[in-house]
Parts: structure tokens; C-alpha cells; sequence
């Protein structure tokens, strides 16, 4: 993986845009349905309708346990956030993860090492950090560091799939950009007003960050497998 500067990158944005829809067409897809499914919710429910969905699909314990499949799925898509409300935090996380993380970064997954290993990186962060969360939550209510409501909290969105697709893009970065843009995919979630019921922090934190070392993991293996092919390539060459 050759290091790009800055002014490569900038010049090829262009024709990045005119072949996104031909070389990401599953972001393209869930990005539109994401939207769509946004709209809907926001407008085409009333406010008890939405927040009875939104409590269906959070993948909290309780749902987890009673319907872990339709939580998972529905809880994909939906974000949570705004994309109108400029002056909220929520539209700073929005453009974080259904900006840079899913139109950016999944789509740059995509269109590098194609859709099953792009939807790979997003299922191990909406999958893999929602479940082994869910571990942490329980270990967290034993130790007393958690309140018992936590297993109903509200919980859905995007943002663990996200968070795995920020930190596999550092591969599309230079070696001097790398480590950078790994403390930013850490420190995020850690920024504004979180709270530390115990020794962690809140649950939504710790999904986070662990949806953020599974893509680092990801992008590890993937640049090792990339190096070995590499190393090979000359000597499976020969006559």
C-alpha cells in the first residue's frame, strides 16, 4: 500500500465520485436506505410510534434476549442523530459516522477489497461490539458498576459499524497520517459528557471502542495478508 500525499488524494476525489456508484454499490444502497428509513421514522410516524420502534430495535439486553435477530437488523438501519439540526452535538456524531464512516470509509472499503470484506468490517462492529458489549453490561451489573436499568437502555444506530469502517480506512491513508487519525477513531466517542457509572464507562463508550479495535484488527490482518501476497508474488512468478 503505497503512501499517498495529500495532493493525490485531493485529485483523485473526482473521479472517486463519478465511480462510486459503480465501485461501492452496496454503501450506495444502504446509505439510501438509511435515509429513507430516517425520513420515514422522523416524519412518517408519530412520536409514540417512533419511540416504540426505536425501543424495539435497541440492542440492549432485554432485546437481545427476546429478539436478537430483528434487533440486530432493525437497529442497522436507523442512525441516530440529525442531519438538520446543525447546531446539536448529535449532527457532529452523524457527520462522524454516517458521514466519514459509512459514505467515506465503507465505501472506500468497498471499492478497495470489495463488498464481502466491506460488509465484514461493518458486521464486526454492529455485530461483534454490539455482543461482546453485551458480555461487558452483564460482568458491569454483577460488580454493581451499572445501574439495573441499563438492560432496557435505548440503543441503536449505526455507530459501532461506523466506528469498525473508521478505523479499517486507516489503511487508505499514509504511513505519517496513520497514527492521527487512529487517535481520533479512539478518542471520539470519549469526548463530551460521558459518565463513569464504575471503573468503564458507559456502555455506549465501551461498544465503541471496541468496535474501533476490531476494525484496527481487521485492518492489521488485511495489511499483513496484503504484505505476504506481495513478498510471494515474485517468486510464484518464475518459469
Amino acid at each position: 500500500m503505497n503512501a499517498r500525499s495529500p495532493l493525490r488524494l485531493l485529485t483523485g476525489l473526482p473521479r472517486a465520485l463519478r465511480t462510486y456508484p459503480r465501485r461501492s454499490p452496496l454503501t450506495l444502497v444502504y446509505v439510501a436506505l438509511l435515509l429513507l428509513g430516517h425520513a420515514w421514522v422522523e416524519y412518517g410516524l408519530s412520536g409514540r410510534q417512533a419511540d416504540d420502534l426505536r425501543g424495539y430495535i435497541s440492542t440492549n439486553l432485554d432485546n437481545l434476549h427476546d429478539h436478537p435477530v430483528r434487533a440486530l437488523i432493525g437497529s442497522a438501519l436507523l442512525y441516530d442523530g440529525t442531519l438538520t439540526d446543525i447546531a446539536s452535538t448529535g449532527f457532529g456524531g452523524t457527520l462522524i459516522t454516517l458521514g466519514l464512516g459509512i459514505v467515506v470509509g465503507l465505501a472506500w472499503a468497498e471499492r478497495r477489497y470489495g463488498t464481502p470484506r466491506a460488509a465484514a468490517v461493518f458486521l464486526a462492529g454492529h455485530v461483534g461490539a454490539t455482543l461482546i458489549t453485551a458480555v461487558v453490561i452483564l460482568l458491569a451489573l454483577q460488580q454493581g458498576w451499572y445501574p439495573a436499568d441499563v438492560r432496557g437502555a435505548s440503543d441503536y444506530g449505526i455507530s459501532y459499524g461506523a466506528q469498525a469502517a473508521l478505523a479499517f480506512a486507516v489503511l487508505a491513508l499514509p504511513r505519517w497520517a496513520r497514527l492521527p487519525w487512529g487517535a481520533f477513531v479512539l478518542a471520539w466517542p470519549l469526548a463530551g459528557d460521558h459518565e463513569w457509572p464504575g471503573p468503564i464507562p458507559e456502555f455506549t463508550t465501551v461498544g465503541h471502542l471496541l468496535a474501533a479495535a476490531l476494525g484496527f484488527a481487521l485492518a492489521a490482518t488485511t495489511a499483513a495478508r496484503h504484505r505476504r501476497s506481495a513478498t510471494l508474488a515474485p517468486a510464484g512468478s518464475g518459469g
